[in-house]
């Protein structure tokens, strides 16, 4: 498979080598690292090449580094089920900067990049409706960007007993957690349900 992806590379660095800045293999995955200005001409003939054929658009993320310059990092990965490969595409995007939209090439990649921008706040210019998606209407801020405060914030839900919808101030405390990462079977420091049975078996044979 190393080999393949090896000769899948070159071949992609032969034939859009102005459209990427480089390539890798690495953990047996091939990665394509592509100028955002032109991500559209490398997912279109990553689609259309008839010796990369990757069809479906898996998934489309960010990635944010905040100690770099260009901080974000838009991620693609691609499924080729004619070669059973996949590929990831990497674009690097500043804060401020926009990449085009890929819904030309793969309409799925609408509420992808709808995702992305409500989460990193990351624009994809010629998207044909570009809003959030997962957050509250009036949202402020990008909820997955390593600097975004964990308190100050509201959430909304609805009040059962209020019946109505409420806005609360989010808070999201660590200390309250508890992770228990010992298995049940190898001394776990509690008594588990069901166990007082086997403790009143005991003491009545």
């Amino acid at each position: 498979m190393s080999d393949e992806l090896n000769e899948l590379g070159d071949h992609i660095a032969a034939s859009i080598d102005s459209d990427i800045r480089g390539w890798r293999v690495e953990h047996g995955e091939l990665t394509v690292d592509a100028r955002a200005d032109r991500i559209v001409q490398v997912l279109r003939f990553l689609r259309d090449d008839p010796l990369a054929r990757f069809l479906v658009l898996v998934d489309i993320c960010g990635v944010d580094y905040p100690e770099r310059e260009s901080r974000f990092d838009v991620v693609y990965h691609l499924l080729s089920m004619h070669n059973n490969q996949r590929v990831r595409v990497k674009a690097i995007v500043g804060e401020g900067e926009t990449i085009p939209s890929a819904v030309d090439i793969f309409p799925c990649a609408n509420w992808f990049e709808r995702e992305a921008f409500d989460m990193y706040g990351i624009v994809f210019t010629g998207h044909p409706d570009l809003r959030r998606i997962l957050t509250d209407y009036g949202f402020e801020g990008y909820p997955l960007r390593k600097d975004f405060p964990l308190t100050g914030h509201v959430e909304v839900r609805y009040d059962d007993e209020q019946k109505r919808v409420v806005y609360e101030p989010v808070s999201l405390v660590q200390e309250f957690r508890n992770f228990d990462y010992l298995s049940p079977w190898e001394g776990a420091q509690y008594v588990l349900p069901g166990d007082e049975k086997a403790e009143a078996g005991k003491e009545q044979g």
